[in-house]
């Protein structure tokens, strides 16, 4: 069919109606880059100032630590064993008669056992190294021929009689005997005061 022959169609008198354009959707935000892993930064190893340092005060530690367990275990022993106290003996042998010499005071046994002992044309006897003010300690001077106490100035005869100061009374004397082998015996647990006149106690005295 020619061009001439086709129907004519006819336009519409009204504009043709603008479809509206599509609205496009905004654009996706790029995803968040994901975030650098922190670095970790390895620690630095102590200096050799440091490292004794540390060392030192552990073994410091140590050492209090041992000692408070020696110190607790002592303190638990003590309770399993009975404490026992070791007192000197109270009697002694002091040699033979004939190694003491008449009007002597022989004072080898004073420091060891606290006594005097002095012949005289009686016999032996001890004398005690405790004054009888208060406990001091005389001191024979030869030169005086008596016992003189530096505490307080007492003053006593070769025989143990005060004569001055503040002592109020004599010395005591001890027992004093002859052993089964011939050595003097001297027995500090039986003691002997003139003012009770038990001086003339055969113990008090030993006759040689």
């Amino acid at each position: 069919m020619s061009d001439e022959n086709k129907p004519v169609v006819p336009q519409s008198s009204q504009p043709e109606l603008q479809k509206p354009a599509p609205v496009s959707a905004p654009p996706a935000s790029a995803p968040a880059a994901p975030a650098a892993p922190a670095t970790i930064t390895a620690g630095k190893p102590a200096s050799p100032e440091r490292r004794q340092f540390i060392i030192t005060w552990l073994g410091f530690a140590w050492m209090v630590f041992a000692a408070a367990t020696v110190s607790a275990l002592s303190t638990c022993l003590r309770f399993l064993f009975p404490n026992v106290l070791f007192e000197p003996k109270t009697a002694f042998k002091i040699g033979r008669p004939d190694t003491y010499e008449l009007d002597k005071v022989d004072t080898r046994w004073e420091d060891k056992f606290g006594v005097w002992i002095i012949r005289s044309p009686e016999g032996l006897y001890a004398l005690s190294t405790v004054c009888t003010h208060l406990g001091c300690k005389p001191s024979w001077l030869d030169a005086e021929q008596k016992f003189k106490c530096p505490c307080h100035g007492s003053g006593f005869y070769k025989s143990g009689i005060n004569f001055e100061g503040p002592a109020p009374r004599p010395l005591e004397r001890f027992s004093i005997s002859l052993a089964e082998d011939g050595q003097i015996l001297v027995d500090k647990s039986k003691k002997f005061q003139y003012e009770k006149g038990e001086w003339t106690n055969p113990l008090s005295l030993l006759a040689v």
